[in-house]
């Protein structure tokens, strides 16, 4: 199945970009992360409230706090398509990283996809 590329960008030959099930998989979980609850019209519970919680104060509450948050919007929106087996999440100064270990349900293929996003 042709998979859209995500973010949205046309091909050299004027198409819609296409790419791969595991990307477009990579994909969706970036959406997850990277969403604010509220910023999608007809979704709105959509996301995780990830880049909210940057702006507080750093303690190790505060990340397992997040990485429980973010686990369960993963699993709230995605169950169908991964098992979510670990969510790390290290905020430092002006950047978050979040390390997301998961299985593809489809083919049964471990991965490990790290995303991160400088905060302005």
């Amino acid at each position: 199945m042709i998979q859209i590329d995500f973010p949205y960008h046309v091909d050299p030959l004027g198409r819609s970009a296409a790419t791969t099930d595991d990307d477009h998989v990579r994909d969706l979980i970036e959406q997850v992360l990277f969403t604010a609850p509220g910023e999608r019209v007809n979704r709105p519970t959509l996301g995780s409230g990830l880049l909210e919680l940057v702006f507080a104060p750093a303690s190790d509450a505060l990340v397992a706090a997040t990485e429980m948050t973010v686990q369960a919007a993963l699993q709230a929106w995605l169950a169908d398509v991964v098992d979510v087996q670990q969510v790390d999440v290290l905020a430092s100064e002006s950047t978050i990283s979040v390390t997301v270990s998961y299985v593809v349900r489809t083919t049964q293929t471990p991965s490990v996809a790290t995303f991160t996003e400088a905060l302005s």
